[in-house]
């Protein structure tokens, strides 16, 4: 297991700069970075709504929403990715090793973009059925294509969920924001979320949220789970017990993702020894389960804070490669 990466996103519009970036300062596992700041389409829904299959989308006032025919946001969309797409290729020739991209998840795309009428795709669950397996015919093009791209990666793939909490709480707002959807049942969110995660690809699941549904992502087939862990609470540690126990690993969010004063490793790693002390595991398990990262996405970051945030990471997971015995709490 690589000892640190990111979570996906960052500041900026220099795509080849920020790949280069994040290549020096991860080499045990980088990834394709996300460019919000550049406008339509380079935001993490309309980026992942690009992959659907048979389902275009376009943009308007109140956000993505499903359309007849592909227009100027969705090509928009696509032109962003494949730029990155060329960009990955120059940046990575000759590499061999693991590689991460990022997509969003069915759930909190459903929650995100509206019906040809106006209602979110969330309201309808057979519709979130057809988002999902579009999703999961676009993903699995997406795949092939990096692969194509640099022949000598193992491509993991991450799905973002910030907004799954939220469906199964039944807090997500209505298309006219007066009302809630009704909640989802966990079965059936593990059930949708498992129809985009290919079984022969290494899949983390990523929820920068409160109320991580840890069971939920297991049972979807997640083999990492990847959350924030100030959001931590004990309550929660029987769950990501069970997960570890079951061969789950765990990215665990260790610095903030905007700028701030960032600790010494002991402290950046600090979380993670104490959690594994808590949990009772063999703390030679610790640098082959857990991965140490951002809290979240580093997209309202300085460029220079997310270069020492990524490098500070890398760093602290020394801590737990070296000597795990004598930092055990």
């Amino acid at each position: 297991m690589a000892s640190a990466t990111g979570v996906g996103s960052h500041s900026g519009d220099d795509h080849l700069e920020t790949l280069r970036m994040v290549f020096g300062e991860l080499p045990d596992l980088p990834y394709l970075p996300e460019l919000p700041a550049r406008g339509v389409g380079a935001d993490m829904i309309g980026r992942t709504a690009s992959l659907l299959v048979d389902m275009p989308v376009e943009v308007q006032p109140s956000g993505w929403r499903i359309t007849d025919r592909p227009g100027r946001d969705i090509r928009r969309a696509r032109d962003h990715l494949t730029r990155d797409l060329d960009g990955l290729e120059e940046v990575t020739q000759g590499y061999e090793g693991p590689l991460k991209i990022q997509v969003c998840g069915p759930w909190t795309l459903a929650a995100a973009i509206e019906l040809r009428h106006g209602d979110k795709t969330l309201a309808d669950l057979g519709a979130v059925r057809d988002l999902s397996e579009s999703l999961a015919e676009g993903i699995a093009t997406h795949l092939a294509s990096v692969r194509a791209r640099v022949p000598g990666a193992q491509v993991l793939l991450q799905v973002d969920e910030p907004g799954l909490p939220g469906v199964l709480a039944g807090t997500v707002p209505t298309a006219s924001g007066f009302g809630r959807l009704a909640a989802v049942e966990a079965p059936l969110a593990a059930d949708r979320l498992g129809a985009v995660l290919p079984a022969e690809t290494f899949t983390i699941v990523h929820c920068c949220a409160p109320d991580v549904p840890i069971e939920a992502l297991r049972t979807a087939g997640a083999r990492a789970i990847s959350l924030d862990a100030s959001l931590l609470r004990r309550r929660d540690e029987d769950r990501i017990g069970e997960a570890l126990e079951a061969g789950v690993a765990l990215f665990l969010g260790v610095v903030p993702g905007t700028d701030a004063r960032l600790p010494d490793i002991g402290v950046i790693a600090k979380p993670a020894l104490e959690l594994w002390g808590r949990l009772g595991f063999t703390p030679s398990r610790l640098a082959e389960q857990v991965v140490l990262t951002p809290r979240c996405g580093l997209a309202g970051a300085s460029p220079s804070y997310a270069r020492a945030a990524l490098a500070r990471c890398r760093e602290a997971a020394r801590v737990l490669r070296e000597d795990p015995e004598d930092e055990r709490p």
